[in-house]
């Protein structure tokens, strides 16, 4: 876990330096594992996050902005009444562990001075944040609650007496000197890295190695060498934040000297965990939230597979409807060779040029007249329903198109689309529709994604169906450029100009391209036109246009450009 003991006491002395002493503004809960808050501090506004999600536990200043909950959660409520107004005295790392403590200083409801803990323990899953009454030392509230039936060490839970996690036995490099880190080691057992890790506080495996990197196996001297370089660095804060772009991406304070790919060096461990974290944690975020929306969809496209694979079967079966008109006139022909009982009965087929015998199957219980009028009302019943299950077919087929379009939405949508796709589907009526809140503030447009050109010309992206059919439809201009996927489920585009260069076409196409299905394929075809060529068919789903007069540009999509181009 990148996340160690070693950058968990470089955060914890760059947000010393930043927030200290700090006023915490506002307070804010976008998901069950993450709380943000405004510190002002030095003039300055701070956002800072607190996550105990079980991969992505973490504390940083952050630039990301968040999408809230209409409604706050308890735990957030909690909060806000302890600690809104209240300055942060000290930050404290506990030891060289993954704890955290903000020591806090408010007031009570009576205006008495009151002193409280936020402490943040990062555990993986274990990891938590907890409100604590300095005083008493008692837990005012987590954002994990823990019972005795779930952990048997230490209960977290409103009005427990707050007990620390557990020691492991871990001795702090920053206690002793080089010749004590030798004499812990067994170098004849080997895993040499594995034991740094299992025996001293705030190393990770990533740090572990480096040390043996560093010593490339030499002597004891050596080690201790790079011991004592490697504790100078952690007690002065001598650190170099850098993401390590390899086969793994992994970051550290510390520089890696055994790493020879990419590295992005950044100013301070803020900037590099908020950088390395930012698109990991939202898509994460969006998993979470949309895992019941994919699965509905899912289910729904999938459901629509099975009837078109059913029509299939009706109109393979209706394509042979003549068949049965044959049999019925063959049969009317031979009526008096046929009797009452006959299970079948051989007549010359008079169709066949060579004149050969067919056999016509016949049920006993019925008259010969019977047995040919069954063999016509099949054939009517099947000429009819030729025509209506080829009508259910195109329906069922715009089905399918439909719900693998918001498939491929949901893969690049942002924690503010998905309300919007649900939102979608509410209105066209597979989701049940939510109460109207009286409250609720009026309904507001949706927001297409902004992307700037190389020439400084704005490019729009609709990211879901809802911000596709606003985009082309109502604030595009009709002399403006559209493009879109050609036959591939993706995301309208529109280019801002009426005369766009060759190469701002190219990079709206390679949006258009990254925002598909094809997202990850190569010469994706990208066809684009004037917006007055496109048309949206009455009756049609949300999103569905035709189009004509395009022309069409091969891209192969490239998040860098992506990236370049965000406004």
């Amino acid at each position: 876990m990148p996340f160690d003991g070693i950058v968990t006491r470089a955060i914890t002395y760059e947000l010393t330096n930043t927030l200290v002493p700090g006023k915490i503004a506002k307070i804010y809960q976008p998901s069950e594992t993450e709380i943000v808050m405004t510190v002002r501090s030095k003039g300055k506004n701070n956002t800072l996050l607190i996550s105990v999600h079980p991969t992505y536990s973490r504390v940083h200043i952050t630039e990301d902005t968040f999408q809230n909950p209409p409604e706050a959660p308890m735990f957030c409520m909690v909060l806000r009444k302890h600690l809104s107004g209240a300055t942060i005295e000290s930050i404290e790392q506990d030891g060289m562990e993954r704890i955290i403590t903000f020591n806090v200083k408010t007031r009570n409801e009576i205006g008495d001075i009151s002193i409280k803990k936020l402490i943040v323990e990062l555990m993986g899953k274990h990891s938590n944040l907890i409100l604590i009454d300095s005083e008493r030392g008692h837990i005012i509230d987590s954002i994990k609650h823990v019972s005795m039936a779930h952990n048997r060490y230490r209960t977290i839970l409103p009005g427990s007496e707050y007990v620390a996690p557990p020691k492991q036995d871990k001795i702090n490099p920053l206690s002793i000197d080089g010749e004590t880190f030798i004499r812990k080691l067994d170098f004849n057992a080997g895993k040499v890295d594995l034991q740094i890790v299992s025996k001293f506080t705030g190393f990770s495996p990533f740090i572990a190695k480096e040390v043996i990197a560093r010593s490339q196996l030499g002597s004891n001297d050596v080690y201790m060498k790079v011991f004592n370089n490697l504790q100078h660095q952690i007690m002065h804060h001598i650190y170099e934040p850098t993401i390590y772009k390899g086969k793994k991406e992994e970051y550290h304070v510390i520089p890696i000297t055994a790493f020879s790919g990419e590295k992005i060096q950044f100013a301070s461990t803020n900037e590099m965990v908020d950088e390395y974290y930012s698109g990991k944690a939202e898509r994460d975020r969006v998993k979470q939230q949309a895992r019941d929306l994919y699965r509905f969809i899912q289910n729904e496209r999938d459901k629509n597979v099975r009837k078109l694979k059913k029509h299939e079967r009706t109109l393979q079966k209706a394509e042979n409807a003549d068949t049965y008109q044959k049999l019925g006139e063959l049969l009317t022909a031979n009526m008096h060779v046929v009797k009452q009982g006959d299970v079948s009965v051989t007549v010359i087929d008079y169709y066949d040029p060579e004149q050969k015998e067919i056999t016509i199957e016949l049920h006993p219980q019925k008259t010969p007249s019977e047995n040919a009028q069954s063999y016509f009302k099949t054939y009517s019943k099947l000429k009819t329903s030729k025509v209506k299950v080829e009508e259910e077919m195109i329906k069922t087929s715009e089905e399918i198109e439909y719900f693998n379009q918001l498939l491929q939405q949901i893969d690049v949508a942002s924690v503010e689309d998905l309300e919007e796709i649900r939102e979608e589907l509410r209105e066209e009526g597979y989701l049940k529709k939510q109460p109207k809140n009286k409250r609720k503030s009026k309904q507001t447009l949706p927001k297409p994604e902004e992307y700037i050109a190389s020439d400084g010309t704005l490019i729009l992206v609709g990211k879901n169906n809802k911000q596709n059919e606003y985009l082309t439809m109502k604030l595009a201009r009709r002399d403006e450029i559209w493009l879109h996927t050609k036959d591939i489920p993706g995301s309208h585009v529109i280019i801002r100009s009426n005369q766009p260069s060759e190469e701002t076409i190219r990079e709206a196409a390679k949006l258009a391209a990254y925002f598909s299905k094809s997202q990850n394929s190569s010469s994706v075809p990208v066809d684009y036109t004037f917006v007055k060529h496109v048309k949206k068919p009455n009756g049609s789903k949300p999103g569905f246009v035709i189009y004509d007069n395009q022309k069409t540009i091969y891209v192969t999509p490239d998040k860098s450009v992506v990236d370049n181009l965000k406004r």
